[in-house]
């Protein structure tokens, strides 16, 4: 799994508004609480975590991920792919997925589901809530591996000839957050503890 974290100055920069001096805190505990997810679902070899943030490759590097860093330039997808290639030189001929680091109510069960059915297809993904987004991507191989994340990516993965899964009971997968709103969808789901950390930290 590729998890992509955005330097903490840049990231959030939606939730500036309503985070304000715990923006990169939040941003930081929302990655951290979608790592552990994932590391903590069977289905799931292991986590490389594209970054070039000092702090957040800390944090994220103790529970067990991997960090890669030397990103190649601006852009999500490019970060995957360097993120990928990594992947595919450490554990060669293991399917590789693309996962967004914003799914801070993320279960592991809910994303062992969605990699069961993306193992049906040489290249699938499943969209965000809204249903315009994505928020996973997955390929049998890196030589398969195309994302198309960013804007309207839903219709840019179809129109490259990738499976959509179509699964009920995943929300926790589907629900990134960028904007206030998002955050209260996802607490609704019930927030990882790093998250719901912060949020009380505001709160109070």
């Amino acid at each position: 799994m590729v998890v992509p974290v955005k330097r903490l100055t840049a990231a959030k920069s939606r939730l500036a508004g309503f985070a304000g001096r715990h923006r990169h805190d939040l941003a930081l505990a929302v990655a951290t609480d979608t790592v552990l997810a994932v590391l903590a679902t069977p289905g799931v070899g292991a986590v490389f975590v594209v970054t070039d943030d000092a702090r957040a490759a800390a944090v994220l590097a103790g529970p067990g991920a991997r960090i890669v860093g030397g990103e190649p330039g601006p852009g999500l997808n490019a970060a995957l792919c360097h993120g990928a290639r990594h992947a595919d030189a450490i554990r060669p001929g293991s399917g590789v997925c693309a996962l967004s680091a914003d799914l801070p109510a993320l279960r592991p069960q809910e994303l062992d589901r969605v990699l069961a059915a993306a193992a049906a297809h040489p290249r699938s993904f499943l969209a965000d809530a809204p249903g315009v987004g994505t928020t996973l991507y997955a390929a049998r191989g890196a030589v398969d591996f195309a994302p198309a994340f960013e804007g309207e990516s839903r219709l840019r993965h179809l129109a490259g000839g990738a499976a959509e899964i179509a699964l009920s009971d995943v929300e926790t997968v589907r629900r990134d957050v960028d904007t206030p709103d998002d955050l209260r969808a996802a607490t609704a789901l019930g927030l990882g503890p790093h998250t719901a950390k912060v949020l009380a930290e505001l709160d109070g």
